[in-house]
């Protein structure tokens, strides 16, 4: 049987590159894979659909299933995690020193529904004091001004939130005309003297809120067209299983200190403190070692009225082949 010919979408890491490169390939899958920056990647696919399976905002797969076609299938495995502390930034002259303290402020966000800002807005009001409704949100663009959404983006009414188009929002933060900035990236005017992060040490912060909770947040997972996966019934374990392949290599080779596959100067230093902190397996694969967090960013989205009702985990991941994973 022919090989299936699957376009396939997604950001360059070190997790899938292994499936770019041809290293890992996905069984009974002719891939042809086009690497992109995440934010490019996103716009395209959320507007123009334009490939086959792709890695996905995982809010956005969440929303995606409140509409009656459910056009995508996901793939539990996750090729991006971010506690996502040490991308919040506040102007410096706005004596803001803890989450609390951004209670009526004006905070800028890119994309109102992107990970990093739901699960900042429920980890915030769960354990850091600030009612998630309490701030005034502001959309823009992160460096340079646009003038509406990049992707279709629902604003709901419990929110207090403004567009705008004028300025960037790394500008606006630093001349103070935003107070603080949830955002995926540091702004360019990170360093300047006006512009600081929230926290001053994230890294403490976020292991203090893992040995909490055990959640390692997940940004990202891979979905397929549903047409696709249904057409194909084994093509959805296919591409799981090609992914974990990929994330198993890309740990193996942090390991490997004969040629670094980073720049970091203690890459192996730095695995072992991480899997000391978090555990060896802090970036779980499948649905049963992933069901409590999915089931907090679940609840986080229909706490945020993103959707309409808390899904359970596996209504994410419905195939059958998924729920023992």
């Amino acid at each position: 049987m022919a090989a299936l010919p699957l376009k396939i979408g997604l950001s360059d890491s070190d997790r899938t590159r292994p499936i770019a490169n041809g290293e890992v390939s996905i069984a009974g899958v002719d891939a042809n894979v086009t690497l992109m920056g995440v934010q490019a990647l996103f716009n395209k696919q959320l507007t123009e659909h334009t490939f086959d399976c792709c890695e996905f905002p995982i809010t956005s797969y969440l929303r995606s299933l409140e509409r009656p076609e459910r056009p995508y299938v996901a793939v539990p495995v996750f090729p991006s995690r971010h506690f996502r502390f040490s991308n919040v930034f506040v102007n410096a002259s706005k004596g803001i020193r803890t989450p609390a303290d951004l209670a009526g402020k004006r905070i800028g966000m890119p994309v109102f529904d992107m990970a990093a800002a739901v699960w900042l807005r429920g980890i915030f009001q769960d354990y850091f004091g600030l009612p998630r409704t309490s701030p005034i949100y502001v959309s823009g663009g992160l460096e340079n001004a646009r003038s509406g959404d990049e992707h279709p983006q629902f604003y709901p009414d419990r929110f207090k939130h403004e567009q705008r188009n004028d300025k960037s929002l790394a500008v606006l933060l630093a001349e103070g005309e935003i107070d603080a900035l949830y955002t995926a990236r540091a702004p360019s005017t990170w360093r300047a003297p006006m512009v600081t992060r929230l926290f001053e040490n994230p890294m403490e912060a976020e292991l203090a809120y893992f040995s909490k909770t055990g959640i390692f947040p997940p940004m990202h997972l891979i979905a397929i067209k549903r047409t696709i996966a249904e057409s194909d019934p084994g093509l959805a374990v296919a591409v799981f299983d090609g992914f974990a392949k990929a994330q198993t290599i890309a740990r193996e080779r942090l390991f490997d200190s004969a040629a670094l596959s980073t720049m970091l100067p203690w890459q192996l230093e730095n695995l072992m403190f991480t899997e000391q902190q978090l555990g060896s397996d802090y970036w779980p694969v499948g649905l049963a070692k992933n069901r409590s967090t999915l089931d907090v960013i679940s609840r986080y989205m229909f706490e945020d009225g993103l959707t309409s009702r808390k899904l359970a985990p596996e209504e994410l991941f419905p195939q059958p082949d998924f729920l023992a994973t």
